[in-house]
């Protein structure tokens, strides 16, 4: 039995017993009428779904984000790698585990990626625009840089958030230079790089930082109502003019693009219609890096959920 295996160097017949990080669990009942948990464990390698037969608790959707120590076998199931489980608890105090190794994080150096942000806020010339980036900035900081950019998605792991907004307003800087007479630089550069700040609020994390559910504010209005609100607040405070106020407040409640995908209205200026196409590359390339690093050069992913395909991995 091999102990505290990376979950990327998992196989087939493999027993083992460690300390994991519970991503999601459910409680289900099976054909038969029995109980069981289904849901998934992570580590800083990666995730694999997990499947624990015949039992009722106490562990549930409660206790997603802590450390787990279980015991189990590694199976395979439609051509994806699942880990039965036949023991599990909550990792105590004497426990003995290296939380670096369990919990993932962007594949960035946070601090300098965080001064590169402040940098590219400071850059805009725009003083209304600018001073609006400061404040939110400002106020969401230590969150903001800590914070995953999802539950579950893409960027979900520690620094995902910056990760995620740094690379799209290193994105909108080369775009607004390519696209300079139709575009305003300064407010796809502001737009850009809040338009997912209210996620700070949106989310609520663990004790290890990961994200485990929606705040009451979060599920009632969502991080694309609060950052305008958020928004219009900082403008109001600073005596910014109210259309700047409003365009920027445009930019963050269209920048899902659609309704249908969760925009509170549909893109209606240029500024708008780049950034709602510049977050959904950022969020389809970490989707792609994702699921590549899961799978074999030559070989199809298993189905990827959220582009609700299989991908190639070529050489």
């Amino acid at each position: 039995m091999e102990c505290n295996k990376w979950i990327a160097d998992m196989e087939a017949g493999d027993e083992l017993e460690g300390y994991y990080v519970l991503k999601t669990a459910q409680s289900k009942t099976s054909n038969s009428g029995k109980p069981f948990l289904a849901g998934a464990v992570a580590d800083r390698s990666g995730v694999i779904d997990i499947k624990i037969w015949d039992y009722a608790g106490p562990l549930g959707g409660q206790d997603e984000g802590s450390v787990v120590k279980l015991r189990g076998s590694v199976s395979e199931y439609r051509g994806t790698l699942q880990l039965i489980v036949t023991r599990i608890r909550r990792a105590q105090e004497n426990d003995s585990y290296d939380l670096s190794e369990l919990v993932p994080a962007a594949p960035i150096d946070a601090a300098a990626g965080w001064e590169e942000l402040l940098e590219l806020a400071e850059s805009i010339r725009d003083s209304d625009y600018r001073a609006v980036c400061r404040k939110l900035l400002e106020q969401n900081g230590e969150r903001f840089q800590m914070l995953p950019g999802g539950k579950s998605m893409h960027h979900s792991f520690l620094n995902g958030l910056l990760m995620h907004t740094l690379y799209m307003a290193r994105t909108a800087e080369y775009l607004a230079g390519l696209y300079g007479d139709i575009v305003d630089r300064d407010l796809l550069l502001a737009g850009t790089i809040l338009h997912d700040v209210a996620k700070c609020r949106e989310f609520v994390t663990s004790p290890l930082g990961l994200v485990t559910e929606y705040s009451v504010p979060g599920e009632l209005l969502g991080h694309l109502v609060m950052g305008a609100q958020a928004v219009a607040e900082a403008a109001r405070e600073l005596g910014v003019a109210e259309e700047k106020s409003l365009l920027l407040q445009h930019m963050l409640l269209s920048h899902h693009g659609e309704p249908e995908f969760g925009a509170a209205v549909r893109p209606m200026c240029a500024e708008a219609e780049l950034l709602s196409l510049i977050d959904l590359v950022d969020s389809r390339m970490e989707i792609y890096r994702e699921a590549l690093e899961e799978t074999e050069t030559g070989r199809f992913s298993k189905r990827v959920f959220a582009l609700d395909k299989k991908i190639f991995r070529h050489k």
